[in-house]
């Protein structure tokens, strides 16, 4: 068995922050239903270039960006809008555990669709609500997205080259704001069902990207707050441990730029570097021999390691400093990552078959669980794929009853 199987999740949750949640859950077992607006679905859907192809070699609507984050579901189409839909919504809520949304505050309730409503109908549901800001405080009324999250919540102020090398505000290059929210979702819903299988009593998350966001700058908000000192952007490099950045190599034999990551967490690391790089008296030396001396003298230290560094080429450093055990790696694109044969060897690729397009391979869940494995068995679901089975199986209706709402245009 997998761990939730058993557990039942609707979802009203669209693009990424909410679907990431309920993918993680629907992984761990749980039968996730999920609910898209009829004709259109997840705005995610029509996210591209790329789309997958289907077996002719031609674009589906199906676009890599939902591809990537709505496996393991099952797809239902159903107007919300309309006082059908929400009955119809309000019917499966009765049959589910979990209830995931991610509309602007104030917009389940003109549905009749929110924690009052829907807890009035399953005392036990574990509801979880997904916005930008929360359900208080001054901007919950404002639409958040990653983008301005990220530069609300101060991670692009510490993400970039330093300003005095050139630098400025920089992204990360996924929407980290996001995924964070969907995980920390998902890790307070199986808190949620856990106090609701002691007590039989549900609960409402009120979950932010914002709050997310600020929980997320770690080490570096605990460094301010107990500072005061407002840190900046430090490019490649660790703002409290040093030597732990990008390094410059010899070129690659086509002449070419090369790097390395050099990410030495402690002094006897760093002793063992020296002795890799040919330079045991740095290691000696009181200005380098211990962490917060390196760090203090950062200046003086990384300009004599990138001439260092410089000496030899990336996979002639490579072999020899993990021969030695000091952290280090290769800084590779997405065709070396998923050529790696350690990514390989740890399953990170899974293949599904899919209606429109047979074999696909995607990114598989990490999680690996001794006794209860994730699960890989429903490819991401095509619009309103399981409509009917879901209408059948979970609520009773017969083919009449189904049939009279898809002339409505409900479903």
């Amino acid at each position: 068995m997998n761990a939730l199987e058993g557990i039942r999740v609707l979802d009203l949750s669209r693009v990424l922050a909410g679907p990431w949640c309920t993918q993680t859950l629907a992984d761990l077992g749980a039968d996730v239903i999920k609910i898209e607006r009829p004709g259109t679905g997840d705005d995610t859907r029509t996210w591209g270039p790329p789309f997958l192809k289907d077996r002719a070699g031609q674009d589906t609507a199906e676009a890599a960006y939902y591809l990537g984050t709505n496996r393991n579901k099952r797809s239902v189409t159903c107007d919300i809008a309309r006082p059908e839909g929400q009955a119809l919504v309000r019917e499966l809520a009765k049959h589910c555990d979990v209830f995931v949304e991610n509309f602007k505050v104030g917009d389940m309730a003109r549905y009749g669709l929110d924690y009052a409503a829907i807890r009035a109908i399953q005392p036990r549901m574990v509801y979880c609500s997904v916005t930008g800001f929360g359900q208080t405080g001054p901007y919950r009324e404002r639409a958040g997205y990653d983008y301005a999250i990220q530069g609300m919540g101060g991670l692009m102020s510490i993400t970039g080259e330093r300003d005095d090398l050139g630098g400025g505000p920089q992204k990360v290059g996924v929407a980290v704001a996001d995924l964070f929210t969907g995980m920390y979702s998902a890790v307070g819903i199986l808190a949620a069902l856990r106090h609701a299988e002691r007590t039989g009593e549900g609960q409402h998350l009120d979950m932010a990207l914002l709050d997310a966001q600020v929980a997320m700058l770690a080490n570096l908000g605990a460094n301010y707050l107990v500072s005061g000192k407002v840190p900046g952007r430090a490019g490649n490099a660790h703002q409290n441990i040093v030597p732990y950045q990008v390094f410059e190599t010899a070129p690659a034999a086509d002449g070419s730029k090369d790097h390395v990551i050099l990410a030495v967490g402690n002094d006897g690391q760093f002793a063992k570097f020296c002795q890799v790089a040919g330079h045991p008296e740095l290691a000696s030396d009181a200005r380098f021999a211990k962490n917060q001396d390196r760090v203090r003298n950062r200046a003086v230290l990384v300009p004599l390691l990138e001439a260092i560094l410089k000496t030899r080429r990336k996979y002639d450093w490579l072999p020899a400093l993990e021969a030695a055990k000091v952290p280090c790696g290769a800084i590779n694109n997405l065709a070396e990552v998923f050529a790696d044969p350690h990514v390989q060897a740890r399953g990170m690729v899974h293949q599904w078959q899919h209606p429109l397009a047979g074999a696909v391979n995607l990114v598989a869940s990490p999680l690996k669980l001794g006794a209860t494995p994730v699960r890989a068995d429903l490819p991401p679901p095509l619009l309103g794929e399981h409509t009917g089975q879901v209408l059948r199986d979970v609520l009773g209706w017969d083919a009449e009853r189904i049939a009279q709402l898809r002339a409505q245009e409900v479903i």
